[in-house]
């Protein structure tokens, strides 16, 4: 089989409620991954802490690219900056993204349902 395809989840923003690597750990977990026949570095990806001030936006999504682009010199298949949702992705594609994900400007909000409890 072919390797898969990844890209290492950075905490941008430092928040404990999301997943991923510090930013300073991202090179090494890329060099680990070098290592590791069954995976291919694509590139990273972040959410920042959420946020309306375009500024706000501009310095976590510049600070993910820069990671990007440090990345990118040393390992010749990363050609992925995935960062930016529906909410801030005119600011993530200011900032280089390749790819963002919109699924609430195309779906709408998603709605919290609450599963239904029987008592069988």
């Amino acid at each position: 089989m072919p390797p898969l395809n990844v890209c290492i989840q950075v905490n941008v923003s430092g928040e404990t409620s999301k997943s991923g690597v510090d930013a300073q750990d991202a090179e090494r977990l890329a060099s680990e991954l070098q290592d590791l026949p069954g995976l291919l570095l694509h590139g990273i990806m972040g959410i920042p802490e959420k946020t309306t001030d375009i500024n706000e936006q501009r310095q976590a999504f510049s600070a993910l690219a820069s990671i990007y682009q440090q990345l990118k010199k040393t390992y010749g298949s990363i050609d992925t900056l995935s960062m930016g949702m529906s909410g801030d992705m005119e600011a993530a594609i200011a900032e280089g993204s390749t790819m963002v994900r919109i699924g609430t400007a195309i779906f709408g909000k998603r709605q919290n349902r609450k599963p239904e409890i029987t008592n069988e």
